[in-house]
C-alpha cells in the first residue's frame, strides 16, 4: 500500500498510528515532494469527488483561491493543479490495488484497512 502523507500533519500521524496498530504495511510517501500520480487522482475523484480532493485547509488553496476557481474547473483542470502541488491534496491518501482512502476518518479506516 502507499500512503501520501505530510511528516508536519496531525491527521497523517493519526492515520499512520492506526495503520500500524493493525500492523498494515505500507510505503510512506511525502506528498509535498511526491503528489499522487494522475491515475491514483483519478481514482480518489471517482471514488469521493473532485472537490474533496483539495486541501481546503492550506495555504496554497488560499493563495490560489481554489475556492472561487474550483465550481468552474474541469476535472482535467484539477488533476493538473492536484498533481503539480502536493500542497493542494487532501491528506492522506492510503491507496492499494483495490482500495483507496483520502483524508482521515478513523471509522473508515478500521473499516478498510483493518482487515489488511
Amino acid at each position: 500500500m502507499k500512503f501520501y502523507s505530510y511528516n508536519k500533519c496531525g491527521t497523517c500521524r493519526k492515520a499512520k498510528k492506526l495503520l500500524d496498530k493493525y500492523k498494515v504495511s505500507y510505503d510512506e510517501i511525502d506528498i509535498t515532494e511526491a503528489p499522487p500520480s494522475m491515475t491514483v487522482l483519478k481514482r480518489a475523484i471517482k471514488a469521493k469527488g473532485m472537490k474533496k480532493l483539495f486541501n481546503t485547509s492550506g495555504v496554497q488553496y488560499r493563495i490560489l483561491k481554489i475556492k472561487e476557481k474550483i465550481e468552474n474547473m474541469t476535472e482535467a483542470q484539477a488533476l493538473d493543479l492536484l498533481s503539480g502541488n502536493g500542497r493542494l491534496v487532501k491528506r492522506p491518501i492510503a491507496v492499494d490495488e483495490n482500495r483507496i482512502t483520502v483524508g482521515f476518518d478513523e471509522n473508515e479506516y478500521k473499516e478498510v484497512w483493518s482487515q489488511g
